[in-house]
Parts: C-alpha cells; sequence; structure tokens
C-alpha cells in the first residue's frame, strides 16, 4: 500500500539505484533499512562516528512493568558505580530446572548472512549455558556483591532486570539475548521466580541490523544533533516493525518538508504513539541501546487506577485526544477515524 501510493503520487519521483554516499544537499531523509553497507554505510558513520552505528543487533527481553512479581526481587547492584537494579534470586534448584529448559528450547536458527555475529558479539544466553551447566552462574547470572535481604545470603544465581525509563513501566531482561523461538522465550523466562506471569513487550533476538545509536546522536524531529539539515527515518533509526518505520518515515518527511520551507521542525507529543517512540529512542540511554517497537510501557503512565484494561484504554483515549490537538495546533490534517 505505501509502495503504491509513493509510485503513485504526481510529486515524488521514483528512481530505483544504488545511492553510495549521502547527498551534500540538506534536507534530506536517510531511510536506508536494516542491511545498509558499503559506502553509504561508511558515509553514515562519518556522519555519527563509528562507535554510534551498529550492524548487528544482541537484544534482550523487556518485560511490561505491571507483570513483574517485585515482592520476589530486591534492589541492588554488584558493584557501587552501577544503578540499582531489581533483582530476582534463585536457588540452585530453581537454577538447575532454568538451565535444563534454557539448554533444551527451540532456536530461531539464523540466516548464513548472519551468522558472524555468534563470533563477534554477544554470545545467546542459551550458547552460554550450553558451555556448562555453572556457566551462566559465574556470567550473567552471578550473584557477585549481591546478598538478598530477606535471608541475609548470597543467592545461587540472580537475574537482574534494569528500568528501562523512569515510570518502571518497562524492564530489560540483561544478558538475556537470545535467538530462542518467542513461545520458548515465554515458556523458558517464566520460570525464573518474579516473572512466572511477565507480559513481554519485545522479544529477545539476535540478527543483522544496521542502525545508529539515535539517543546520542538523533533529536526526536528525527534531524541529528550535529547536521539537522540530515534526517534519519525508519528501521535505521532503532524502531521496530513497519508500521512504527512508516510513523518515523512520516515524522522525517514532514519535517524536512517543514525545513525546506522554513518553519521549525515538530517534534509530536509523548502522549502519542509516534510521539512516545520518537522521545524513546532518543532519550533512553546509550550505553546498551537496542531497537524498540511501539508498546504501551512507552507512554507516560495515565492517572487513576483501574485495571490493566482500563488503563490501557485511557492511554488510548488520551493519544488520540492529544493527536488531534497537536494536528489542529500546526495545521496538520488527519484521516477520517482519528
Amino acid at each position: 500500500l505505501v509502495t503504491e501510493r509513493v509510485e503513485g503520487h504526481p510529486l515524488i519521483e521514483v528512481r530505483r539505484e544504488e545511492v553510495r554516499e549521502i547527498p551534500s544537499e540538506a534536507p534530506v531523509v536517510i531511510a536506508t533499512g536494516p542491511l545498509t553497507h558499503g559506502p553509504l554505510a561508511e558515509g553514515i558513520r562519518g556522519l555519527v562516528g563509528s562507535e554510534f552505528l551498529y550492524f548487528y543487533d544482541a537484544v534482550s527481553p523487556i518485560v511490561d512493568g505491571e507483570t513483574v512479581d517485585r515482592e520476589r526481587g530486591f534492589r541492588g547492584s554488584r558493584y557501587s558505580e552501577e544503578p540499582a537494579y531489581l533483582n530476582l534470586p534463585m536457588t540452585e534448584e530453581e537454577y538447575r530446572r532454568f538451565w535444563e529448559a534454557l539448554v533444551s528450547a527451540e532456536r530461531h536458527l539464523p540466516h548464513e548472512f548472519e551468522r558472524a555475529v555468534f563470533f563477534e558479539g554477544c554470545l545467546p544466553i542459551e550458547e552460554l549455558a550450553r558451555r556448562g551447566y555453572l556457566t551462566l552462574a559465574y556470567g550473567p547470572l552471578r550473584p557477585t556483591g549481591l546478598r538478598d535481604p530477606r535471608t541475609g545470603r548470597r543467592p545461587f544465581a540472580v537475574v537482574q532486570l534494569r528500568p528501562e525509563n523512569r515510570a518502571e513501566t518497562m524492564f530489560s531482561m540483561v544478558g538475556f539475548q537470545t535467538s530462542l523461538r518467542w513461545g520458548e522465550q515465554r515458556r523458558v523466562f517464566r520460570m525464573i521466580p518474579g516473572l512466572e506471569d511477565a507480559e513481554f513487550l519485545r522479544y529477545g533476538c539476535i540478527h543483522r541490523n544496521t542502525y545508529i545509536n539515535s539517543p546520542a546522536v538523533l533529536l526526536p524531529t528525527y534531524q541529528l544533533r550535529e547536521h539537522p539539515g540530515i534526517l534519519f527515518a525508519g528501521q535505521i533509526t532503532g524502531v521496530e516493525g513497519y508500521v512504527e518505520s512508516a510513523a518515523s518515515g512520516l515524522v522525517a518527511g514532514l519535517n524536512g518538508a517543514r525545513l525546506v520551507l522554513g518553519r521549525p521542525p515538530l517534534t509530536f507529543p509523548p502522549e502519542t504513539a509516534i510521539g512516545a517512540l520518537a522521545q524513546y529512542i532518543t532519550s533512553a540511554s546509550p550505553r546498551g541501546f537496542s531497537p524498540m517497537n511501539v508498546n504501551f510501557g512507552l507512554f507516560p503512565p495515565p492517572s487513576g487506577g483501574g485495571s490493566r484494561e482500563e488503563r490501557h484504554a485511557r492511554i488510548v483515549e488520551r493519544a488520540l485526544r492529544r493527536l488531534r490537538e497537536f494536528a489542529s495546533e500546526h495545521g496538520l490534517t488527519l484521516r477520517e477515524g482519528c
């Protein structure tokens, strides 16, 4: 549908040819996708810096903060300079059952062009587990520097959850990059104490994916901080999914047009899905940044109580209301249904 609209638009000229360098005439929108490589990738590296351009995803799952049993865990960090994580302790028996399930779980087999990541980057947690029964207990699940305040003792193993935002609506499973199939991730990771009822906002994965470290280099308008005439859109910004990529392209295209017309670029409100996603990819911690799809955990928490479904309904209602207000404020036209 999107391709047909672009090809059929009277004011758009479509050229199908290899682009080997970034045009010097601004504004320019770069939306070259997750397989960007060669001279163009080198040009992007020159813009953002080699330390801010990645070629592989090693993504840990993110769970809904509301579905974590926090009473099963405790706050703390292994080392004083680290932020405090939510630690989920495991007994040796719990660890054994988890390890046995993990090493026998069904994996997603990577495509041939993706295989190098297993040797060059972070190993999947199931690959680490296969190296030996205690590899995880001495690795990402090591209890070094941690004591369970309820027992006064160091646990046999600890799974650490890192808050992804201040409201703690999302927690990342530290060190749990994985190539397990989604159903297996739900089955195996729900064996961890405190995650029995966890809902996954993002599943872990490891695959070939060129993207920039947006929190370090990008504005929520999708402009480069150091080169505001250059905008990025799509998966190369760290958004995941077709709809999310199209939404980022909508913002980048809109703001590119506004730059041509001499108007200031727009930042969508964080209460909207478009704005919440843009805010996340440009304000998350640059350290360990990984791509994200849109989910309820990105939005500011709604006021009032109620069930999870009721709170989600209020988030949707608020998002549509703010989008209509935003469109009215800036003279934007919304399609019928919004």
